[in-house]
């Protein structure tokens, strides 16, 4: 069984793990090596649903 993972990410924090990604993604191809692994992580960010909430502050 697979486990999921939710992130909450602003804009700007989504845009740099894209930009991260893809990066890394280029790096490895001009090292010659596979990027599958990246390719998918990739293509599952880029692909995400959002969805709005809003975040509040927690007092005890």
């Amino acid at each position: 069984m697979r486990q999921k993972y939710y992130l909450a990410l602003t804009t700007e924090e989504w845009r740099l793990m894209i930009e991260s990604l893809n990066n890394l993604r280029n790096r490895l191809i001009s090292e010659g090596k596979y990027t599958d692994a990246v390719d998918e992580v990739l293509i599952k960010v880029a692909n995400a649903k959002t969805k709005r909430f809003k975040i509040t502050e927690w007092r005890t």
